[in-house]
């Protein structure tokens, strides 16, 4: 989820298309807190971990 928020972070600035900017923003946030929750042993939906 890390990846493909940096990924349309990159698309959105250089194609100048601020959706996928805010999109990437969001899913960059949301991944990294998966990954620390799963790093500090919470469960979430099932899975302890996030890769």
């Amino acid at each position: 989820m890390i990846i493909l928020g940096v990924i349309l972070l990159i698309i959105g600035l250089v194609a100048k298309i601020a959706i996928l900017w805010t999109i990437g923003i969001i899913l960059v946030v949301i991944g990294l807190i998966l990954a620390l929750l799963g790093a500090v042993g919470h469960a979430i939906g099932g899975r302890r971990h996030y890769y």
